[in-house]
């Protein structure tokens, strides 16, 4: 099955999306239960905490007696309101990590608000796209003191549609910062997996949207989520991949299998590090993570690793490529900006 394939549905009873490119799972949102708290895009009114020291942030009291932890705290006294949007997904038992920096996100703009200026994304190159676009910004965003960033997709959008979209945002925009007073309160929740996948996989448009109670079943979804709740994942030449998360980290190890030549190490492990990205992405997993490599010559590291940052390089999730380990291992640490699936879809059958 060739071609961009977006789509929309139910998984174990939860609204869900896929994005299925050349017949292969690129990115997965499933809904989380009720009790999944407060969700990365949720813009909040909290209250300012006590700082903590050492940490280089404070507090933040959020509604039905949650804690949020922010890092932007200048000028913000405990007990002064605050507008925060949970900005990722907290480990058990900690703080969600919080940000000043709200974004209001649309299929074709961002309203920033305390970022000012008119952006354009670098994706879109062509001048006189970028004149049409910067036009309809400084229009729209005539009299505000917001920021706009115009996304990829606006590029082949029309002047009405993308008018629209951004007046709708700078009125949410304006009347959500603008509400700091009362007690910590849910302002804006975040979007669910249809609205996200309409949003963000909007660029390149997609050949098929498929949706209704029988299409994940019918492009087979339902197979492909199934082998993402196993911990190893097939590697091209008989490897494979084991991908074992653990409270303090995530581990992974790749093998060789059967294959006792002697390119069998590198072959696996460039695979592994080409597939890496999408396999945490989809698996929604984050924080510190070891790779332990099938083993090779030293000479051979700069190529995995250079397929590594190759590999990150086009995954939308911030990431830190840290290096070898004196013991051979490779590190990196992933924003956690999803639930684990496996705990998204836990006690559902």
């Amino acid at each position: 099955m060739r071609g961009r394939v977006v789509v929309l549905g139910q998984y174990r009873g939860r609204e869900a999306a896929a994005l299925i490119v050349d017949g292969q799972l690129e990115d997965l949102l499933v809904a989380p239960g009720d009790d999944a708290g407060f969700l990365p895009g949720s813009i909040l009114r909290g209250s300012m905490d006590r700082p903590v020291k050492g940490m280089g942030g404070a507090f933040v009291r959020l509604p039905d007696g949650q804690k949020g932890f922010l890092r932007e705290t200048r000028g913000l006294a405990p007990g002064r309101p605050v507008i925060v949007q949970v900005s990722g997904h907290a480990e058990p038992g900690k703080a969600l990590p919080v940000t000043t920096r709200v974004l209001f996100k649309g299929r074709l703009a961002i309203v920033t608000p305390l970022a000012p200026g008119l952006n354009i994304s670098r994706r879109i190159r062509a001048e006189d796209s970028r004149a049409r676009l910067e036009a309809i910004a400084q229009q729209a965003m005539a009299g505000s003191p917001f920021g706009l960033v115009m996304r990829s997709a606006a590029e082949h959008a029309d002047d009405d549609e993308i008018g629209e979209e951004i007046a709708v945002l700078r009125d949410l925009a304006e009347r959500v910062m603008a509400d700091t007073d009362g007690a910590p309160e849910l302002l804006v929740d975040a979007p669910g997996p249809v609205e996200l996948a309409a949003r963000e996989w909007a660029d390149p448009l997609p050949d098929e949207v498929a949706e209704g109670a029988a299409a994940f079943a019918e492009h087979g979804v339902e197979e492909m989520i199934d082998a993402l709740l196993l911990p190893t994942v097939p590697l091209p030449g008989g490897g494979h991949m084991a991908i074992e998360p653990t409270r303090a980290m995530v581990a992974v190890d790749i093998n060789t299998g059967t294959d006792m030549t002697p390119a069998a190490a590198l072959k696996a492990n460039i695979a592994a590090a080409r597939d890496l990205p999408r396999q945490l992405r989809l698996r929604g997993l984050g924080g510190q993570i070891a790779i332990d490599f099938a083993p090779m010559p030293k000479r051979d590291r700069s190529a995995v690793e250079q397929q590594l940052r190759r590999s990150f390089k086009g995954d939308p999730t911030e990431t830190n490529l840290a290096g070898w380990t004196p013991l051979g291992n490779f590190e990196l640490a992933r924003k956690r900006d999803r639930l684990p699936l496996a705990e998204v879809l836990k006690g559902k059958a």
